[in-house]
């Protein structure tokens, strides 16, 4: 349960939180059952493949809460409830299985990233969740991403690599995104040894313009080739921008750019 003592910023957000869920009396148990019927609905964004420019051999998975019928809550009116609540692994969990569900009918963008929050990293019941979630649908583990934030990655490295360790037993890939904010982030990366790196999309967007931007993913694609990872370009908004990702030698990208995100049955099943 939340602290009787927060942050100010905190609970003015809390506040504008109660605001927007004015019918929301006790918003845990809501929370629980909005869970419990699936009222959660997934979008995805897919991820391109530059070597071709053709394929969509990934796409991330995103979330929305439906309210009624014509009304969809995005991410940032509710996950903030979720972490302070306390609840975030259960909604992560969540989407792992949804995820895994989807990816069992064997759908034509074959694997799936799905973000997780920091407070998943420390649930002990996650992993193991996951893993039972794999061997109920037999799918092969690989066709699933987690993905963890940069600054997870920065602020609690030994939670992180003992996560990493366990997804990596169960057969998971990993991704990390947000890469690069930071002028310290490039060094963790020789020992993390993600599967992918998102290159944080304030990059992206001023490589046109920015000749930090572009030395730094100079210095990303450099290390991606020495570890043995793979690099995303997030936040492409304009053509411009693919071709420099392409030119740098990045292996994929992704932004409203190349596709809005939409309902996940459009992206992947048709």
């Amino acid at each position: 349960m939340p602290s009787a003592s927060l942050p100010h910023d905190i609970e003015v957000l809390l506040r504008e939180l109660d605001q927007d869920f004015m019918g929301w009396d006790d918003p845990p148990r809501r929370l629980a059952r909005a869970l419990e019927r699936d009222e959660f609905v997934l979008y995805a964004q897919p991820i391109l493949a530059l070597r071709d420019g053709r394929s969509f051999p990934m796409a991330e998975v995103l979330l929305r809460l439906q309210e009624d019928e014509a009304d969809f809550l995005p991410p940032g009116g509710f996950l903030p409830l979720f972490e302070h609540f306390r609840m975030s692994p259960q909604l992560d969990l969540w989407v792992a299985r949804q995820s895994v569900a989807r990816l069992a009918r064997k759908p034509r963008v074959p694997c799936l990233c799905i973000n997780l929050a920091s407070q998943t990293l420390g649930d002990p019941a996650f992993v193991p969740g996951l893993q039972a979630e794999l061997e109920r649908a037999k799918l092969p583990p690989s066709a699933l991403v987690v993905e963890i934030g940069e600054h997870d990655v920065l602020e609690r490295p030994e939670q992180v690599d003992a996560f990493m360790a366990s997804v990596r037993a169960v057969g998971c890939r990993i991704a990390i995104s947000g890469f690069g904010r930071r002028a310290v982030s490039l060094s963790a990366l020789t020992s993390l040894r993600p599967d992918f790196v998102k290159v944080d999309g304030g990059i992206v967007r001023s490589l046109q313009t920015g000749q930090s931007s572009r030395k730094k993913l100079s210095a990303m694609v450099g290390i991606a080739k020495a570890v043995g990872f793979e690099l995303i370009g997030e936040g492409v908004e304009v053509p411009e921008t693919l071709a420099h990702l392409r030119e740098a030698g990045v292996d994929y990208a992704q932004g409203f750019g190349i596709q809005v995100p939409a309902p996940i049955n459009l992206i992947i099943e048709h």
